[in-house]
C-alpha cells in the first residue's frame, strides 16, 4: 500500500525498492520469517504496534499490523490521497477509499484529513516535496489547512524535517514548491528572517546554475570530483546559503540546529564567508597574488560559493577567470605545487625553522605564479637575494 502502490499506478521506477505491507497480526514474526527465509536484514521499528523492516541490497518491505478494523481504515489514517491506495495480494484488486486513483490521473495533492495533518506535522512539508517529486498541483483546500497549522512543524524533530527539506532543496524542480511552502508559512518556522528577496534569490539560482552548465557541463562533476559531493546536494547547499543569516557564525547555528553535517555546514558558512570578495570587488582586476590567496581558502567551497554570489547578483561572465582555473587541475593558482619545501630552503640558506620558512615558500610560490621564476634553482636564487 502507500507510496509503491502509487508508483506502480504511476509507472515511476525507482533506483531502490520499498514496499509496505500491512497484515492483520503477528508483523514482527512475519518480517522474521522472511529476513530468515531470503537471508536478509531485520529491524524492529515499533514493538508497541508490531512494525518491522525487511532490508535487501536493493531496498526494504517493511511489514506493519492493521490499524483499525480493516484495511479502509487503515488507509484513512494516511496523509493524501494518492498515498491511500493498497494493492490486494490475494485478489490483486485495488483499496481506494478516498478516490487517491482519480487525484492521481488529475495531477493533485489532496489531504486525507486535517486531523491526519494535525498528527504528524511533517505531512505538511511533505505536501511541497510529494509535489516536486511528482509534479503535481496541492489541492487549495489542503494548502489553505496547511496555512493554518503551519506552526505546528516546530514539534517536528529537527532530523526529519531536514531529509524532506533537503530534497526540495536539492532538486531542479523543487523552487517552485519552495516558493509555495514559504507562501504558506512553513519556511518561516525554520528561517524566521526568510524575505521575499531571498526566495527571488533562489529563482534566480536556478537560471544562473543552467547558464552555468551550458558554459561550463564539466563544472557539477568537478565538483563531484573534488569533494565528493553530488550536484543535488550542491544545489541544496547554495539554497541554503541564501537561506541563513549572511553571518556565518549564526549561520552556523541555524545549520547546526537543523542537523547538517559539519562537512556542510562547512561548505555553507566557508561560502560566506568569502562572498563578499566576489560581490565587492573587480574580479576582472585581481592580481594573480589575489587570486592565489583567495584560491587558498576558496578552493574547497567554490562551486558552492559561485553558485551563492550568482543567486546574489554576480554576473557569471565576470567570474570567468575563476571557473577556468578551479576546473583546471594543473592551475598554479588554483592548485599549486610547492616549487622548494621548507627543508629545502633551510638546507640552501643560512635559516632556522621558523614563521619566516613559511613566508619565505608563499612569496616563492607567488613569484612562479607570476613567472619571474621558473626552477627550483631560481627560486633558491631568489630567497637568497631577499635574505
Amino acid at each position: 500500500m502507500g507510496g509503491t502502490v502509487r508508483d506502480a499506478l504511476l509507472q515511476r521506477k525507482r533506483a531502490h525498492f520499498d514496499l509496505d505491507l500491512v497484515v492483520k497480526d503477528q508483523a514482527v514474526a512475519l518480517a522474521r520469517a522472511i529476513a530468515d527465509r531470503c537471508q536478509a536484514g531485520f529491524v524492529v521499528l515499533d514493538p508497541d504496534r508490531d512494525i518491522a523492516r525487511v532490508v535487501f541490497t536493493e531496498g526494504t518491505v517493511d511489514v506493519a499490523k492493521i490499524e483499525g478494523e480493516s484495511v479502509e481504515q487503515d488507509l484513512r489514517r494516511r496523509d493524501f490521497t494518492i498515498n491511500a491506495i493498497a494493492h490486494n495480494l490475494h485478489d490483486h484488486c485495488l483499496i481506494d477509499p478516498l478516490g487517491g486513483q482519480q487525484d492521481l490521473e488529475a495531477g493533485i495533492i489532496k489531504m486525507v484529513s486535517p486531523a491526519n495533518l494535525k498528527a504528524d506535522p511533517l505531512r505538511l512539508l511533505r505536501a511541497y516535496r510529494q509535489g516536486a517529486q511528482l509534479q503535481f498541483t496541492i489541492d487549495p483546500l489542503t494548502r489553505d489547512t496547511i496555512r493554518e497549522i503551519a506552526p505546528a512543524l516546530k514539534q517536528v524533530a529537527c532530523e526529519r524535517i531536514q531529509s524532506e527539506l533537503s530534497y526540495l532543496l536539492g532538486s531542479p524542480d523543487g523552487s517552485f514548491y519552495l516558493q509555495q511552502a514559504w507562501e504558506d508559512g512553513l519556511l518561516s518556522t525554520l528561517f524566521p528572517a526568510l524575505t521575499a528577496q531571498q526566495m527571488e534569490q533562489v529563482q534566480r539560482l536556478d537560471r544562473a546554475t543552467a547558464q552555468l552548465s551550458q558554459s561550463y557541463p564539466n563544472f557539477v562533476p568537478a565538483w563531484e570530483n573534488n569533494v565528493g559531493g553530488q550536484s543535488d546536494s550542491l544545489y541544496a547547499l547554495a539554497k541554503l546559503a541564501c537561506f541563513v543569516s549572511p553571518s556565518p557564525e549564526v549561520a552556523e547555528d541555524q545549520l547546526t540546529t537543523l542537523t547538517y553535517s559539519r562537512a556542510e555546514i562547512r561548505t555553507v558558512t566557508g561560502s560566506l564567508k568569502l562572498l563578499p570578495q566576489l560581490l565587492e570587488r573587480n574580479i576582472t582586476q585581481m592580481s594573480l597574488r589575489d587570486q592565489y590567496f583567495f584560491f587558498q581558502d576558496a578552493v574547497k567551497v567554490f562551486p558552492c560559493l559561485l553558485l551563492t554570489a550568482l543567486a546574489k547578483g554576480l554576473k557569471l561572465e565576470s567570474a570567468f577567470p575563476l571557473i577556468e582555473r578551479y576546473l583546471n587541475p594543473n592551475d598554479p593558482v588554483a592548485y599549486p605545487q610547492p616549487i622548494v619545501t621548507g627543508k629545502d630552503l633551510l638546507r640552501s640558506l643560512p635559516l632556522s625553522p621558523s614563521p619566516r620558512i613559511g613566508e619565505l615558500l608563499t612569496e616563492l610560490q607567488i613569484a612562479y605564479i607570476e613567472g619571474r621564476i621558473q626552477s627550483k634553482e631560481e627560486a633558491l636564487a631568489l630567497a637568497k637575494s631577499w635574505l
